[in-house]
């Protein structure tokens, strides 16, 4: 199997991709600023520019490298907002999300970006050859940059931070960190704490005791427990739902299926934060294993089609770098290669921390084994273990389906003595960057960081699991409407079953089917998505073998299906996208009028 798949799912994203930001041309020259501080301290629009910092901040009269930020000066600051996107990626092509995330926040505050040193547009670190997918040749990277490669590491770039804001005259800075930029918050506020205002932290990488980050390798297997516990219809169904994935993983494993690759069950186990997904995994895994195939071969469809990011170029060095000098892993960061190649691979047999995969369904590694190779001679954890954070105060929302779920990172923001965790249900990464609560919070409290959380969490939760998918309309349960004679009851059911099963393609947590424009109906027929996603059509289609619906669905604040079912008018109305047990739905059948609580 390709290691693709591995980079997919096993590493943090790198920031959605955008071009680089270029600087507006300024009206005039800037104004001089004092001697002592950069040429943007004195701009007031926006400015782009570098410093020259040492390689090494223990050797200060030692080699200079350069790194690269953006300043983005308000016209009546009160403070002034130090942003990370995470990756570890470059920091500046993430600048206009990190504007559009912060919103009103910039009208009275300055944004500072900083490009992390090794990437992008400070020095960055380059090696000719080198794959992910290919562990040689981060070995021959490392060999490559030599020992200078050690000192592009967090605790080092966080100097660079402080460098740039003294550089702009900013006395104290809020820092906004964003996945890995939440490593780099934390190693701000303990290394620079009288120069930290606030902190507010987007999933967040935890630091292993030893103050490295953690790279938790592991299949969350009990977020499908989660969904299904939600649900009355799921949790009757038989077992655990994270017990009965494993079970089909074994089936699979044994009875390998070319509709259901072991790298789509891969990618479905971590994907339930897809609204879809989530929805529908644990009764189309329970139909799978009980004969029908047809709900996990279309699940599986849509992820088979994910596009795999690239792994290969000579940009991905700094990338590796702070991977590996930051990391904490199964192995002795003391140790040479054959040791700690000998200490993961015995980690690997004695805990199984892939399960329910082998190590060889992932590719034959994970990040881990991109690091047995490289050297990292200093002892310098980007989070010192002892350190004493600032009382400032601090805030970090954390999602159920993140890397590290809430119960995870308690224990980091309680290292702050005002800190504040906000948990968000069926939250998953980044989350600050799609409208909602996350940004909601994000943006009160950048504004006023003194001021408590108007919430004490979030709730993303916008459906409930289904229990199963029949095979026949006489499967259905008739549709629960007294004002309907009985044989109008079960074509409404399943017109309205139909349509919700189409309808959950367009949730607005699906956003790996958020792209279709057509689909096949689940046992026939065809569906179709227009652009702009508010009508979608049915054709013929078939959500049971024996009852083929068509007409639309038109999406607003509700649903309108204007829908023929084996030749029976069925129109109906109801509130899309919620989590809830029972849907108000009204409607009629062949003209005859009903509402309904199903």
């Amino acid at each position: 199997m390709r290691i693709l798949l591995a980079a997919a799912l096993l590493w943090p994203a790198p920031p959605p991709a955008a071009p680089p930001p270029a600087a507006p041309p300024m009206a005039a020259p800037l104004p001089a600023a004092p001697s002592d501080l950069h040429p943007c301290a004195a701009a007031s629009i926006r400015c782009e520019g570098e410093i020259s910092v040492p390689l090494n901040w223990s050797d200060p009269g030692g080699e200079r490298i350069r790194v690269a930020f953006a300043w983005l000066p308000a016209a009546r600051a009160k403070g002034t907002v130090l942003a990370d996107p995470g990756g570890p990626q470059p920091a500046l092509p993430a600048l206009p999300i990190i504007e559009e995330t912060l919103g009103p926040v910039l009208r009275d505050h300055n944004l500072l970006v900083v490009e992390p040193r090794g990437q992008g547009r400070s020095s960055p670190l380059r090696c000719q050859g080198l794959d992910l997918a290919r562990p040689s040749t981060v070995a021959s990277c490392a060999a490559q940059l030599g020992p200078r490669a050690q000192y592009f590491a967090t605790d080092q770039a966080v100097s660079d931070l402080d460098a740039v804001r003294q550089a702009l005259g900013v006395p104290k800075v809020s820092f906004y960190g964003n996945s890995y930029g939440t490593l780099f918050a934390q190693a701000y506020a303990a290394r620079f704490p009288d120069r930290t205002a606030a902190v507010f932290l987007d999933s967040v990488v935890t630091p292993s005791p030893a103050g490295h980050a953690t790279w938790p390798i592991r299949f969350r297997l009990d977020n499908l427990d989660l969904v299904c516990r939600s649900s009355s219809a799921c949790a009757r169904l038989p077992g655990e739902a994270g017990r009965t994935f494993a079970r089909l993983v074994k089936r699979v494993r044994a009875h390998p299926d070319p509709e259901l690759p072991m790298r789509a069950l891969i990618a479905l186990s971590r994907s339930p934060q897809e609204a879809t997904v989530g929805r529908e995994l644990a009764a189309a895994t329970g139909s799978y294993l009980r004969g029908d195939r047809a709900p996990l071969h279309r699940l599986a469809e849509v992820v088979r089609a994910m596009p795999m990011p690239p792994t290969a170029g000579a940009e991905w060095a700094g990338y590796v770098a702070y991977l590996c000098n930051d990391g904490a892993f199964a192995f002795d960061r003391t140790a040479g290669a054959a040791r700690r190649a000998a200490q993961l691979a015995a980690y690997h047999a004695g805990e199984r921390p892939t399960y329910p995969f082998t190590l060889a369904e992932l590719g034959g590694m994970t990040p881990a084994h991109l690091c047995v190779d490289w050297p990292t001679p200093r002892d310098e954890p980007p989070v010192p273990p002892a350190a004493a954070f600032p009382a400032v105060p601090a805030l970090a929302v954390a999602g159920d389906f993140d890397t590290h779920g809430p119960a995870e990172v308690s224990p980091v923001i309680r290292r702050f003595p005002r800190g504040t965790l906000l948990p968000v249900r069926y939250g998953a990464h980044s989350m600050a960057w799609s409208e909602g609560c996350a940004r909601t919070v994000l943006r009160a409290f950048l504004s006023d960081p003194g001021r408590p959380p108007a919430v004490t969490g979030c709730d993303l939760a916008n459906y409930t699991a289904v229990g199963s998918f029949p095979l026949s309309g006489a499967d259905v349960k008739p549709m629960p409407a007294r004002t309907l004679p009985a044989r109008d009851r079960r074509p409404a059911a399943v017109g309205y079953a139909t349509a919700a099963d189409v309808l959950s393609r367009r949730n607005p947590l699906s956003f790996l089917h958020a792209g279709l424009t057509e689909q096949a109906g689940l046992r026939g027929g065809r569906v179709t998505f227009t652009g702009d996603g508010r009508v979608i059509r049915l054709d013929q289609v078939r959500y049971t073998a024996d009852v083929a619906v068509s007409g639309t669905l038109t999406l607003g604040e509700t649903v309108s299906a204007d829908l023929t079912v084996d030749g029976r008018a069925v129109k109906l109305s109801w509130k899309p996208f919620q989590a809830t047990e029972r849907t108000a739905i009204s409607g009629s059948v062949d003209g005859r009028p009903f509402t309904s609580l199903s």
